[in-house]
């Protein structure tokens, strides 16, 4: 049985059509498509090139062998968020997962770094306030001390978390399951600032490091497990001090660049900890709602974050001639004509001579 059926479904999910649209735009009936997707009729060698060029997708998409995913729970997303684009965004990782694991089976398993759970992880957690200790204790378990993290994404990876960007609504922010019951994935908005993406998946990271009892509140006990994991209570009463009635907003823009925690975000991990009382905190937040800050924070906002080992991977095979700059292209989900782009802005920019004032 063709698998085209299923690839053409997911890739016009991922381009949020119908199949009404999908056949206006190729001037194939609406009936074809149905049967298509239903492996009941196969598409001509024409007709799957106008499919895939009406869905922005490699021809080899189509009838690549689809990957059994599971993309279930969707954390971080918000009650409103619709099914089209749910299936979109669900669409989005298929593919990105699937041209990943292409990627890492050019590489002899000793060389595809693997996921090991951390001793004593996750762990049982039966109230909010636990999420501190869970979140220093994984810390100590990844050797980070109490500095900041310079790229979370990065980080994750060098632990053996696959970590991709989609294209999502502004309704997502990540989400996080298990490939093959032993491999986290996570998958976070590109779309989103930077500080507002790393606690998305410090948050993600809360949900598989800890075991919530089933009478707490898991998405809370996530939220305190992010705040506490991208700035640690002993980091925060060393910027901070002990006790505060209010807190500066340059210094919140500053330690927003040093942390990647956004202004709101050390707010609340100033009020966690005692350092500002409830009534004082909810003061600040007023003041942030007021001047508009809880939709767009004031100062320079913080950089992107970019997982980057697949694209090294890809970069690895090129130079060692293991496959051509199409398959390259393909695999890291780029046109040929983008990605020979990018290539010679790379190579140009790197021919031209050092200047110096």
């Amino acid at each position: 049985m063709s698998a085209i059926g299923e690839r053409l479904k997911l890739a016009r999910r991922m381009a949020r059509l119908s199949q009404q649209e999908l056949a206006e735009q190729t001037g194939v009936s609406k009936m074809a498509i149905s049967k298509y997707e239903n492996n009941q009729m196969m598409p001509g060698s024409d007709v799957l090139l106008k499919l895939a060029q009406a869905l922005n997708v490699h021809l080899e998409f189509l009838v690549r062998q689809a990957l059994k995913i599971e993309i279930r729970p969707v954390y971080r997303k918000h009650g409103r968020m619709g099914a089209k684009a749910q299936q979109a965004i669900n669409a989005q990782i298929q593919d990105w997962l699937e041209r990943y694991l292409a990627t890492e089976s050019f590489f002899p398993p000793d060389e595809i770094r693997p996921f090991r759970w951390p001793e004593g992880f996750p762990r049982p957690v039966e109230m909010v306030e636990q999420a501190e200790d869970v979140a220093a204790g994984l810390r100590a378990a990844w050797q980070l001390g109490d500095d900041p993290i310079a790229n979370l994404a990065e980080l994750l990876e060098e632990k053996g978390i696959k970590v991709g960007l989609v294209n999502g609504d502004d309704d997502f922010d990540a989400c996080t399951f298990l490939y093959n019951g032993d491999i986290p994935i996570m998958a976070v908005n590109e779309n989103k600032p930077g500080d507002r993406q790393r606690f998305s998946l410090a948050h993600e990271l809360g949900h598989i490091m800890l075991k919530v009892a089933p009478e707490v509140n898991e998405e809370k006990v996530a939220h305190r497990f992010a705040g506490a994991f991208l700035a640690p209570e002993k980091a925060v009463l060393i910027e901070l001090g002990q006790a505060r009635r209010a807190l500066d907003q340059f210094e919140l823009m500053l330690l927003k660049q040093k942390y990647g925690v956004s202004m709101a975000a050390w707010i609340y991990r100033a009020k966690d900890i005692g350092v500002l009382s409830e009534p004082d905190a909810t003061a600040m937040w007023q003041t942030f709602r007021s001047r508009g800050w809880h939709r767009r924070e004031p100062g320079e906002p913080f950089p992107l974050e970019q997982p980057r080992r697949m694209t090294r991977l890809v970069r690895r095979l090129l130079a060692e001639d293991a496959i051509s700059r199409s398959r390259a292209a393909e695999l890291l989900g780029l046109s040929l004509g983008l990605y020979l782009k990018q290539h010679r802005e790379i190579y140009d920019g790197a021919a031209k001579p050092a200047t110096y004032p």
